[in-house]
């Protein structure tokens, strides 16, 4: 290494490396973007002006080269070998036992104290290989065979977790890294979103996607995916002596050199604290920011490792404990199509059941019929079914060389299969809806289901089947006619004895007394969620003033765009809508009603006015309903999904793709004990 000294364009560069590898690789950024923004500007403009002075490792050069004709060949110097598999707690077990045995032969002596695995999740990816001489990037392969893999070196430095040059210092002259090139869940789902809304197909999977983008011709596509390299191992190395001599200490001086390691990597003791490591990383599987397919067990000293040593393609010293499988191939049995609450009739694939995921699957969801269409789903067709965590069902992929020929066309129902109405599709939208509304009996069941729902009414005591059967008798035609059930009108229903009459009664009894915004939200207006009924509710006031007002007065509330506003006027337009809430109003169904001006001025003046919050997961203390109502009455807006706006996402347990986007967004996040400190605080 040079100890000429730096110009001023060393130290820019310098400084742009650090920022990256606090970013990148620590998620713990050291400046502000906008003034990471002006440094790499600075680079430009002077690289601009000298093009004779750009480097193959300036923080320039991630935006990719010309596109390739094709991949050359690259042999590996030491073969980058596969791993054997455990499937359950006994082939673990086993794998111990086999390590234990050797290690005693090897010593001529019985190992006494368990032995010492490093722990890392198995990051469902891409292993490549990257080579560095004096600290620099100078190839980049696939792993390929094991033996030999392709040569893209070019996408490689497009990735902003691949340092170009390694930083700190003590690196050997040659090092050789290995590791995972992924696509975070966050960036799967905006590049796929990105797609759709360009009428383009979709990608199935974040691995085969992450396989695609590296194998790009043009380097400049793979730029512009959201790619990261997490290291794992090293290969070929100069200077072993400049390495630590255990594998988690090893991946540790890889991350003071530059590279992201896995923050969830853990070093234990014996094999049932291996198994104790499995099951609580698979417990919070679906919380993490990228997807993994089992934990990776690796014998911690290199001594021990070189004492084990390999048989056929795989090492003695590690093993790979998989996870349940989050993807399978059944068969499409039949398509049958549902009636939601707002008449949009939604297609639900019957399959041939399938363990996935954890549990069988028979049901998932088609969204609608543009999704049939793009998946060119045919009945009888093999598909390929993913359930990632608690995520319902998909169909992501038509195994085509499976079909049988012919195959039957799936058509969209002509009319609504619950009340045989007419069916139509508005413009802008992909849903066929039933145009019957509470004429429908599908519609009222769902409406009534929402109305009593705890975040509405909170009626306890009517399930679906009674609701149904309430609708089936000819009792209960809209909601209001809930408020005129007497014992004689639930006697002789199923599953409805006469405390269970009385319960329900006095819960409709009670219900009379509720809120605004719990009222319009209970009447189930199209895209009015439970944060956009509040603030109606606050905005205007009262009943009156929400009926009769227009597009301007709408859109003047947070929220409230232009669809939202239309929704609501033509939902108020409706006279057999009026007749329903004065026929509420009629049973007793009230609430306080205000000045505006009065709750707005209040509302401002309120801790928590200006910040937007979303709560998700399991909480320990309360329920998440509960954090939200403390959250409101300090002026909180909360908010049902996670957005650019969001300023402080809550992460109970299992929180899931929510907690995901907030990560990738960089937005707040706070657990239940740093909530209620903050609300503790304001209230102070």
């Amino acid at each position: 290494m040079s100890n000429s000294p730096k110009t001023p364009l060393d130290v820019i560069k310098e400084q742009l490396r650090q920022h990256n590898h606090s970013y990148y690789i620590l998620d713990d950024p050291s400046i502000p973007d906008a003034e990471y923004d002006r440094l790499m500007q600075q680079l430009l403009t002077i690289e601009a002006a000298h093009p004779q002075w750009v480097t193959a490792d300036s923080p320039s050069q991630r935006v990719g080269d010309k596109p390739l004709a094709g991949f050359q060949q690259v042999t590996h110097a030491l073969p980058m070998l596969s791993l054997d598999n455990a499937f359950n707690a006994e082939d673990l077990r086993e794998f111990d036992r086999r390590v234990r045995e050797r290690l005693n032969k090897s010593s001529g002596r019985p190992t006494e104290e368990d032995i010492i695995y490093a722990c890392e999740p198995k990051l469902d990816g891409i292993a490549v290989s990257l080579t560095y001489k004096n600290g620099l990037l100078v190839t980049g392969a696939t792993r390929g065979d094991g033996s030999r893999g392709e040569d893209i070196t070019q996408n490689m430095r497009t990735l902003d977790s691949v340092p170009l040059r390694l930083i700190g210092k003590g690196w050997p002259e040659t090092l050789e890294i290995r590791g995972e090139v992924y696509m975070p869940s966050a960036g799967f789902e905006a590049l796929n979103k990105s797609l759709a809304d360009k009428g383009l197909k979709t990608y199935v999977n974040p691995r085969n996607t992450a396989a695609g983008s590296l194998r790009q011709l043009d380097s400049k596509v793979t730029a512009q995916r959201p790619l990261e390299l997490c290291a794992y191992s090293i290969g070929l190395v100069s200077d072993k002596n400049a390495l630590p001599t255990k594998h988690f200490d090893i991946l540790h001086q890889l991350q003071a050199w530059g590279f992201k390691i896995n923050a969830e990597m853990r070093r234990v003791q014996g094999i049932e604290a291996c198994l104790n490591y499995y099951q609580a990383l698979a417990s919070k599987r679906t919380l993490l920011a990228y997807e993994i397919d089992g934990i990776v067990f690796k014998v911690d000293q290199l001594d021990q490792q070189k004492s084990l040593g390999f048989v056929a393609r795989a090492p003695r010293w590690a093993i790979a404990h998989k996870f349940p499988a989050q993807e399978e191939m059944t068969q499409l049995l039949k398509v049958d199509f549902q009636v939601g609450r707002t008449g949009a009739v939604t297609p639900v694939a019957r399959l041939k059941p399938v363990f996935v995921g954890g549990v069988t699957v028979s049901n998932a969801t088609l969204h609608n019929m543009d999704e049939i269409r793009r998946l060119d789903l045919h009945l009888g067709d093999t598909v390929i079914i993913r359930r990632a965590g608690d995520v319902i069902p998909k169909v992501v992929k038509v195994v085509l060389e499976r079909r049988q020929v012919p195959a039957e066309i799936i058509h969209p129902p002509a009319t609504c299969p619950m009340c045989d109405g007419p069916v139509e599709r508005e413009e802008g939208e992909a849903a066929l809806r039933c145009v019957n509304g509470l004429s429908c009996g599908a519609q009222i069941v769902q409406a009534i289901k929402h109305f009593v729902s705890r975040k509405a009414m909170d009626i306890d005591g009517l399930g679906e089947k009674q609701v149904q059967t309430l609708v089936e008798m000819g009792k209960v035609k809209h909601v209001a006619d809930l408020y005129t059930l007497d014992h004689k009108a639930l006697a002789g229903m199923d599953r409805m004895g006469e405390k269970s009459a009385s319960n329900l009664l006095s819960a409709l009894q009670k219900s009379k007394s509720t809120s605004l915004a719990k009222f319009l939200f209970s009447l189930g207006i199209r895209e009015v969620g439970e944060a956009t009924a509040r603030s109606l509710a606050i905005h205007f006031g009262g009943l009156a003033n929400i009926k009769s007002a227009d597009m301007e007065s709408l859109l003047a509330v947070d929220d409230v765009g232009p669809i939202v506003a239309n929704r609501i006027l033509h939902f108020f337009a409706d006279n057999d809508t009026l007749a329903v809430i004065e026929a509420l109003q009629s049973a007793g169904l009230h609430w306080l009603e205000f000045d505006p001006v009065e709750v707005q001025s209040k509302q401002q003046s309120l801790p928590f006015n200006a910040l937007t919050f979303v709560v998700t997961g399991t909480l320990a203390s309360l329920s998440r309903d509960e954090l939200k109502f403390q959250l409101q009455e300090l002026g909180a807006k909360v908010m049902s999904s996670v957005s650019k706006k969001t300023d402080y996402l809550v992460a109970g347990e299992k929180a899931g793709s929510k907690l995901v986007k907030a990560q990738a967004l960089q937005v707040a996040v706070l657990d239940e004990s740093q909530a209620l400190s903050m609300i503790a605080k304001a209230l102070d």
